[in-house]
């Protein structure tokens, strides 16, 4: 039996080492003879001492298994070492994505039926990038194929596992949210206009008092006939 910290080293060394996330159970058969919770305790130990050094890689639980992962604060330096930029998926990938993922097995013309438009070029595009696969047919007639998400698509996301997608009640709340929250914006924008034009409106009504001392437009008026000029004079 290892004491703690050697066992953490022995677990640190094989998660280092594995090409995929490496799964608990993976673990207590290599560690032979060691207590599964003992196992656990020590990778929640050493998963905290990552998190609490903050530095530029984490140990974290995604895919079914244990992987290192680097910092996301870090990823602007990363993408230049790669040479590669944000990776975008369009929407109607992410779209048909949803679908597999929620309704998997799904046929493509399950798929197809669901968003109402040919998605042969949008599958391809996510195998391409394995987030998808074949994972069998459907026995109907024509025995067509049937695809699944991937290891490497619970990686992308950090899911753990297929129960840790967000349920549909959860989705339909987060947009409710965004619609109220969208609606408030736009209320707020709308108010502010109004109170600008507002005011340029009565800033142009508005007619300036001349100030003490000054003299209106009006004031100007030449002497009348009969009255004393602004000289003063007299007749004699």
């Amino acid at each position: 039996m290892l004491d703690r910290p050697n066992l953490k080293a022995v677990i640190e060394a094989l998660i280092f080492a594995a090409d995929t996330a490496l799964s608990l159970d993976k673990m207590a058969s290599v560690l032979e003879g060691e207590d599964k919770n003992e196992i656990k305790a020590a990778l929640s130990e050493l998963m905290e001492d990552y998190r609490a050094r903050a530095g530029g890689v984490l140990m974290e639980e995604a895919a079914g298994g244990f992987q290192f992962r680097t910092n996301p604060e870090f990823a602007p330096w990363l993408r230049r070492l790669f040479k590669i930029g944000l990776q975008k998926i369009s929407k109607a990938a992410m779209e048909s994505l949803a679908i597999v993922a929620y309704k998997q097995p799904v046929t493509r013309g399950e798929l197809e039926a669901i968003r109402g438009v040919d998605s042969g070029g949008v599958l391809a595009t996510l195998m391409d990038k394995r987030f998808i696969k074949i994972v069998g047919r459907k026995e109907v007639p024509g025995r067509p194929v049937v695809y699944g998400t991937t290891r490497e698509f619970l990686e992308t996301f950090d899911l753990k596992d297929l129960s840790c997608l967000p349920s549909l009640k959860d989705i339909q709340k987060m947009e409710e949210e965004n619609g109220e929250e969208n609606a408030q914006a736009q209320d707020t924008s709308t108010d502010a206009v109004q109170d600008s034009s507002g005011s340029q409106a009565e800033d142009k009504g508005r007619v300036e008092e001349p100030a003490p001392g000054e003299e209106g437009p009006e004031d100007h008026n030449e002497a009348g006939p009969g009255e004393e000029g602004s000289d003063g004079g007299r007749s004699s």
